[in-house]
């Protein structure tokens, strides 16, 4: 019998997960479908009660959905408590068991496919909201030398920090105090791409042979991948590969088996 998994958003059209679960369905040999179920705000519980009740074995949630998945989740892993969010759903059994593979997906992409070791590096995170409390914790598990959070709404950033200060050296600053700072590695985790804009991080604050890092990803280079080029960082990325890192956890979750990435990410990066 065929397995069902699936993705739902606001909107979802767009999202690549079904493309990048079939290669990952044909690459290991598994018996599954994987949809983009769209559903409207204040949907999301009646959409994951059907789609359970039709047999369907997991879902990712996507925006704007997270953190009511994890509130609905009934055990949920020590890495999405941290992150305080939900990305994947399992209906293994008679409960619905939540996790969160954006953090790992990213030091994946990171560490695996860039071939950056972030211990002892100095890294800045660039903002305050879901997307960087989602991986702030597992990048604080690969022990950087410092993290800083920068944010226009100061206070945003040092609650973060505050939630996340026992577990490394991490604290908050806004834009105007990063001059006479250097980072290691500068990751973007706002979305001012969907406006084409790009944070107001000077550019002195790229220490030499930094690393730039956007973790939303376009067809063409993003404005912060731009930015990171022009600025003189030795390797600016977007975060495809993030995406599909986190992808193969989910199906690590689900499956039992770990497909392999890199072809994977090739075709959807080809696919844009």
């Amino acid at each position: 019998m065929t397995d069902r998994y699936g993705v739902v958003g606001h909107p979802v059209a767009h999202s690549k997960s079904p493309f990048i679960h079939a290669k990952f369905a044909a690459q290991t040999s598994q018996d599954l479908v994987y949809e983009a179920i769209h559903v409207q705000p204040g949907g999301f519980a009646a959409a994951v009660e059907a789609f359970r009740a039709g047999g369907g074995r997991g879902l990712n949630v996507t925006l704007p959905f997270k953190q009511e998945a994890f509130v609905r989740s009934q055990t949920v892993s020590d890495r999405a408590r941290r992150a305080g969010a939900v990305n994947t759903l399992s209906f293994d059994d008679e409960r619905v068991r939540g996790d969160n593979t954006d953090g790992v997906g990213l030091v994946r992409d990171l560490v695996s496919n860039l071939g950056i070791e972030i211990r002892s590096l100095r890294v800045l995170l660039i903002g305050a909201g879901g997307a960087a409390r989602g991986v702030l914790g597992p990048l604080l598990d690969e022990g950087p030398s410092e993290l800083v959070v920068a944010n226009r709404t100061v206070s945003r950033a040092e609650s973060l920090c505050h939630a996340f200060s026992g577990q490394g050296t991490v604290r908050s600053a806004g834009f105007d105090a990063l001059e006479g700072s250097a980072f290691d590695l500068v990751i973007n985790a706002t979305s001012a791409e969907l406006s084409g804009e790009v944070p107001p991080v000077p550019e002195s604050a790229l220490a030499r042979d930094a690393v730039v890092y956007d973790m939303m990803y376009a067809a063409t280079a993003t404005a912060f991948v731009r930015w990171g080029q022009s600025a003189g960082a030795r390797l600016a990325a977007d975060g495809l590969g993030m995406l599909v890192e986190q992808a193969a956890e989910s199906f690590f979750i689900w499956r039992g088996t770990r497909p392999e990435t890199l072809p994977v990410l090739k075709a959807v990066r080809e696919s844009l």
